[in-house]
């Protein structure tokens, strides 16, 4: 590591650089110090700033790597035997049909992050524009949000985009959090907790937000006729939320792409239900510690026979 100074006006700004090997590529990682420090001030500043680095680079390392492992015969074979035990019934959604997936997909994503929206208030909300008592704006809000973007997965024919991505945000949070639309800016991180306090998982650093989903896109593309259908959806789902691109906002967004890949490989919506939150979070714990992607292909399996 080594300091950089850059003169801006009568000021001069000092930055702590550090160059890795990522594969077969040299990446800079930089981090503002401050500006006119004295020698104690740079010496303090560059010990925990070298922390935070050497942290971050273990952290981007860790969430690149599912990606960077190539399936072999016997690993491909596992999931397609997996997806083909699903036994899933490829239909047609009528627009009734549609209309209560709609309803049950908005009710379940939002509960899992929080919302006290019940089922019926959704239903009441959707079809005729009643607001129940005791709830916040910003649920309600949230509430015609999700079913905008359920709505608006059906027609687009994107798979997968930075562009989608940022609109299915927007979509859902445009009247409730002032950073709809945006991914974090460099400096936001997020930290995912329990009820505890317990760290459940760290997104990756802001500075490689961008850079990681563009790995992402690049990565459906490139495999979109290699793998099997749920493998995608499920891979997209896990990664996107490993990155955890936006502040807040990340589960719905996850859970979108997740439907709209299996929609446009002609598979039915899936919705993953609030009592199910728990082996929800288990599977993406798996993929994130160890790369599986098994139980959430299975928890996708089971949604779908639960449906039937």
């Amino acid at each position: 590591m080594f300091i950089e100074k850059r003169k801006s006006g009568k000021a001069i700004k000092y930055y702590l650089v550090h160059s890795f090997r990522d594969g077969g590529k040299i990446r800079k990682m930089r981090r503002f110090l401050g500006s006119n420090l004295s020698s104690r001030e740079l010496a303090e500043k560059r010990k925990h700033i070298e922390n935070i680095i050497h942290e971050q680079i273990r952290i981007y390392k860790a969430i690149r790597d599912p990606l960077k492992t190539i399936l072999n015969s016997d690993e491909l074979k596992k999931l397609e035997n997996i997806e083909a035990r699903g036994k899933i019934h490829i239909q047609h959604l009528s627009e009734t049909e549609w209309e209560a997936f709609t309803e049950e997909f908005v009710y379940n994503t939002n509960a899992i992050e929080g919302s006290t929206v019940e089922q019926n208030e959704v239903r009441k909300i959707l079809r005729k524009d009643e607001w129940p008592e005791g709830k916040t704006k910003w649920e309600i809000s949230e509430t015609y949000g999700v079913a905008e973007a359920v709505k608006y997965i059906r027609k687009t024919k994107t798979h997968i985009s930075l562009e989608l991505i940022r609109e299915l945000h927007y979509m859902i949070f445009k009247n409730s959090k002032p950073f709809a639309g945006r991914f974090r800016k460099e400096g936001e991180e997020v930290v995912v907790t329990d009820s505890l306090g317990r760290i459940l998982h760290r997104g990756a650093p802001s500075s490689k937000v961008l850079e990681l989903l563009k790995e992402l896109v690049t990565w459906y593309i490139d495999n979109k006729n290699r793998y099997p259908p749920i493998t995608l959806a499920a891979v997209v789902h896990d990664q996107f939320e490993n990155i955890h691109p936006f502040v807040d906002g990340n589960g719905r967004v996850g859970r979108l792409l997740l439907n709209n890949i299996l929609i446009k490989h002609s598979l039915p919506p899936v919705n993953i239900r609030f009592s199910n939150r728990k082996k929800y979070y288990a599977a993406l714990q798996e993929y994130q510690k160890m790369g599986n992607i098994c139980p959430t292909i299975e928890l996708i399996l089971e949604e779908y026979r639960k449906a039937k």
